[in-house]
């Protein structure tokens, strides 16, 4: 791929390597970027660990970002990073708590768009409810990043009595979708290869915190929850069917895709079964509350369109059957290679 191209301006700062040395430049870079942005007891006092007090039971998790481009319909980098790492502690059933956030920015990224990415990462962290509380920033020579990658880390709290893995489907659950697929990836395509559509396509990317708490106010016996993120939705459906050594059957006409996520789909050869998604969530339920969970997932803005498509069943074991839309029974495997790359 061919390094970034950058034209010199005067009139916009951008970071220097002088950023990255741990010397004044970079402690002004904390000072006027991350802690004012950040501002909570734990960040404030710089030290080099976050001290915080916990008891029960903690989800902890990582995740790094590379997504390109870094600014995308519906989102960019920094609002991605927060919602994919909230959104994995949530699939743990835990009310997420803390994040850190350690940027790797290659020389020559615009001031104004470090600025307005770290303005992302607070709304999205706001939104999720949860605080930035530690970090790093490190700068690299110019072709040695993609003008900005970021790690995350986060820790949540798991209720008493919530029990939620992969390996918990049992043959007869039921599979419920939060809502349409493939949103994500086609979203970051589109802009990294100038697609344009006559509906305006954005990213789903969202934290799912409220939604699982929602979800489990209503059924503390959710057995298991995934977001289809890289892979998509039949690619996690394979891994809960693996863990659990069951099989899944899903409906393909219960399965929603926006019309011009599907164009888009058909127009370059990919199925939007295998497209990542930021904003979903797949619940393995009880079947005597799968009515109901559905009931409390379509009272949430990002659960409105909670559809169930599919159940848990013992025969075919770690496999995912479709029924398609013609009545036929289709085998959906994993997905193999990576048709969209840095989607994340």
């Amino acid at each position: 791929m061919p390094h970034t191209i950058y034209m010199e301006s005067p009139l916009e700062d951008r970071i220097l390597l002088a950023h990255g040395s741990g010397g004044k430049l970079a402690h002004e870079l904390i000072k006027s970027r991350f802690v004012p942005a950040f501002d909570n007891t734990f960040l404030s006092r710089l030290d080099d660990s976050a001290v915080i007090e916990v008891s029960g039971r903690l989800a902890f998790t990582t995740d790094s970002f590379v997504v390109s481009p870094i600014f995308f319909p519906g989102g960019d980098i920094g609002r991605l990073a927060v919602c994919g790492t909230v959104n994995d502690l949530a699939m743990a059933g835990a009310k997420p708590l803390y994040l850190s956030l350690a940027l790797i920015i290659e020389e020559g990224l615009l001031q104004s768009e470090l600025s307005r990415i770290i303005g992302s990462v607070r709304e999205a962290a706001r939104e999720a409810d949860v605080e930035i509380v530690t970090g790093d920033t490190k700068v690299v020579n110019r072709g040695s990043a993609d003008r900005l990658f970021i790690n995350t880390a986060g820790v949540g709290l798991i209720p008493h009595g919530v029990n939620i893995s992969g390996h918990n489907a049992r043959p007869g659950d039921i599979v419920i979708l939060s809502g349409t697929i493939g949103d994500h990836g086609i979203a970051v395509l589109s802009q990294r290869e100038g697609l344009s559509f006559s509906a305006p396509l954005q990213s789903d990317c969202a934290p799912l915190g409220g939604l699982v708490a929602g979800m489990l106010k209503i059924s503390p016996s959710i057995h298991c929850l995934r977001d289809p993120t890289r892979g998509g939705l039949a690619t996690t459906l394979n891994e809960i069917a693996e863990q659990s050594g069951v099989g899944i059957r899903i409906e393909e006409e219960k399965i929603r895709v926006r019309s011009e996520v599907l164009g888009a789909c058909e127009m370059l050869g990919l199925d939007p079964l295998y497209i990542a998604n930021e904003g979903k969530l797949v619940a393995v339920v009880p079947p005597q509350e799968a009515g109901r969970v559905v009931e409390a997932m379509r009272k949430h803005q990002y659960g409105k369109d909670a559809e169930i498509i599919g159940e848990v069943v013992a025969e075919h074991p770690r496999r995912v059957v479709m029924k398609t839309i013609l009545g036929a029974s289709l085998i959906v495997d994993m997905l193999v290679g990576d048709p969209l790359p840095r989607i994340c």
